[in-house]
């Protein structure tokens, strides 16, 4: 079968992430289509990428001042027609939120600041798994993001880039600033 008709018979609700329109579909997406998981199973969140957003969320909303919001939740965030990313959470200016008119569209601009915790991204036909983390942060800084921090559970460790600056990692106890 080819990749096209296999693309095809896929739905929609499975895609994760679009880029340039080829879909990136959420991570164990076959064993839905072999019925072996309800598409809940795929979207959810584990217990420890749970408790580190909702400690993060309390913790940038305790120490943001007023000019900044914090958004959650897989926000999508459209770089252009049929290319799209999702964020566990975004550091946007609180100005330019209050300025959007459709609020049930993705976010059409860049936000300060992307966090994520690990990913939901099926990557079992990616022959570098890796590359899919170092594309989409290139995607995300070249769109206008100041800093992607990605937090990796299984390693517990840290990477952090910053447009024109080296890309750090570090283990996932040290400090780092987010803002």
């Amino acid at each position: 079968m080819n990749m096209k008709s296999t693309a095809q018979i896929i739905p929609e609700s499975l895609i994760y992430e679009m880029v340039k329109g080829k879909p990136i579909y959420y991570k164990n997406y076959s064993e839905f289509l072999k019925g072996n998981k309800q598409i809940e199973e795929l979207m959810g969140s584990s217990v420890i990428q749970s408790r580190i957003i909702t400690r993060l969320v309390v913790l940038l909303e305790l120490n943001l001042d007023l000019e900044y919001e914090v958004l959650t939740n897989e926000l999508g965030i459209q770089f252009e027609k049929k290319s799209w990313r999702a964020a566990d959470l975004a550091i946007v200016k609180t100005k330019e939120i209050d300025e959007i008119k459709a609020k049930n569209k993705y976010l059409g601009f860049a936000p300060e600041i992307v966090i994520e915790i690990d990913t939901k991204a099926d990557l079992s036909e990616i022959k570098n798994p890796s590359s899919y983390y170092h594309e989409k942060t290139d995607q995300l800084l070249n769109f206008g993001v100041k800093k992607v921090v990605w937090i990796f559970t299984e390693t517990k460790k840290v990477m952090i880039a910053e447009e024109n600056n080296k890309w750090v990692i570090s283990n996932w106890n040290e400090s780092f600033n987010i803002l």
